[in-house]
């Protein structure tokens, strides 16, 4: 064979291999198993540390770690009063919780303990850790601000940075990784844009044509935000550049989280399923709606071992006008994975 021929065939053969792993990455998700926990309380976010392969579950006043290759229970972090999601600072080998009493958990990533709690303020809800900028960042609902805490402080001595005014109530958030963080505020509508170093929020975008939005991701690669709405019930895809809406999908009831895995947007909802969609050629369209239970209306993904995994029960019958109440010791993890 000659060195041009033996060039071409090469280059055929890392051409083959390369459509071959992008056919792959790009398979249809599916429900691969369901890890029945068990524990009492309710349930909340869900976080993924994908270096030490395992989950973060608040359960109300405790929160579970979870083995997420095998479901088993590693571990039991007591002491909360009414917690809602977990932030993972792994090179710091550390945890936060946030609880909606007005706290803020740490916690030893290696063994589990508690190494101090910190005041926050009222409705301490959801929870991201900014590495650009080392903080911990805590949206408080019923207080209206976004928190900050140094994730290297002292446990003993810790205490937040002066409270950021938002001018609504904060559900979700993102960081852009350089500097900006975005937040949804549910009961206006809007996503408040916060820069971190001058401490103020520079603009409240409108998420028309959807409403109360909760579930929020980014792609800082390509300067978009995925909300999830609940009034109307929408997924919107919105440009971190200027808050314009460029996609906007219908999703089923009581989202609550968003996720982006490098080529693919994903919604949880209550309703029990999940939306996937993802870039056509300029358009943003629906390419996979998978059935995963009622109550998964939380998730969290591993994009490196591509796995999702939704928190969710087995249910009481609903009494009118109110939510079905989970059936006590179901509680269980759903785990989506490509085929």
């Amino acid at each position: 064979m000659s060195i041009r021929n033996l060039f071409s065939w090469l280059l055929i053969v890392a051409a083959s291999l390369a459509l071959g792993a992008r056919a792959f990455a790009q398979g249809e998700w599916a429900v691969q198993k369901t890890f029945h926990i068990g524990g009492d309380g309710g349930f909340d976010y869900i976080t993924v540390d994908t270096k030490s392969r395992r989950l973060y579950v608040p359960r109300s006043t405790h929160t579970m770690v979870i083995d997420a290759d095998s479901g088993q229970t590693v571990a039991d972090i007591t002491g909360q009063k009414h917690n809602h999601g977990v932030a993972v600072v792994p090179e710091l080998a550390r945890g936060f919780i946030s609880d909606g009493a007005g706290s803020i958990v740490m916690f030893d990533l290696k063994t589990n303990a508690v190494l101090g709690t910190v005041a926050a303020k009222d409705d301490a809800d959801g929870i991201i850790y900014d590495k650009s900028t080392g903080l911990v960042l805590v949206s408080c609902g019923d207080a209206g601000v976004l928190v900050t805490l140094k994730a290297d402080a002292d446990p003993k001595t810790a205490v937040i940075d002066a409270p950021i005014e938002l001018g609504g109530k904060p559900e979700y958030l993102a960081a852009d990784g350089a500097g900006k963080v975005y937040v949804n505020l549910e009961d206006k509508n809007q996503v408040a844009v916060v820069d971190l170093k001058a401490r103020k929020v520079l603009a409240h975008w409108p998420v028309a044509p959807g409403g109360s939005p909760v579930g929020l991701a980014i792609d800082t690669e390509k300067h978009r935000l995925f909300i999830g709405c609940r009034k109307p019930q929408k997924m919107l895809v919105m440009s971190t550049g200027d808050g314009k809406v460029v996609g906007d999908l219908p999703i089923a009831a009581g989202v609550d989280a968003t996720r982006w895995d490098g080529h693919q947007a994903f919604a949880s909802t209550r309703e029990g399923s999940l939306s996937v969609v993802e870039d056509k050629s300029g358009k943003w369209e629906t390419v996979q709606t998978v059935t995963t239970g009622i109550g998964t209306k939380t998730m969290d993904i591993d994009n490196a071992a591509h796995k999702i995994y939704l928190p969710t029960a087995d249910f009481e019958e609903a009494k009118p006008g109110m939510r079905p109440a989970p059936k006590p010791g179901t509680f269980m993890i759903v785990v989506m994975g490509r085929r």
